[in-house]
């Protein structure tokens, strides 16, 4: 079980699929069970109208960013290239609220880790924080 103060990485994800496909977390879930995961990886989901859904709860392990797991929470925008204002108001609003809860912890995007080539999500993430006030902290580790 995840606790709140072992939390070190709060992790933007996209969903990688076409910006005007609609997707949501119920699709993501069976997207992931099709990958062999126990369901859906993120712990939260922000739709195109910047709806916020809930995958994982908080408090259980994630599948979203390898090796990184057991010490990070992961939010997915669903789009791949284009988001919407409404999408960023609410992913402002979960780092915050995630922040809170750990506040010690660094927002990256998943490529920011090393070990991928993934683009995911899209756009500089350390860049959005300072344009919305938030501290983006620590880069991951190599």
């Amino acid at each position: 079980m995840l606790q709140a103060c072992d939390i070190k990485y709060l992790v933007v994800h996209c969903s990688a699929t076409p910006d005007d496909e609609p997707m949501g977390a119920p699709q993501i879930h069976d997207m992931h069970l099709g990958f062999g995961w126990h369901g859906i990886g993120y712990h939260r989901v922000i739709n195109r109208n910047g709806v916020v859904e809930s995958g994982r709860p908080d408090y259980w392990q994630g599948a979203h960013v390898y090796g990184h797991n057991e010490i990070s929470l992961g939010v997915c925008l669903i789009g791949c290239d284009f988001f919407t204002e409404a999408q960023f108001d609410a992913l402002e609003s979960v780092l915050k609220e995630w922040r809170e809860a750990c506040p010690t912890a660094s927002i990256c995007g998943h490529r920011d880790f090393s070990y991928t080539d993934k683009t995911c999500p899209n756009f500089d993430v350390a860049r959005w924080c300072q344009s919305r006030g938030l501290e983006a902290f620590t880069p991951p580790p190599a």
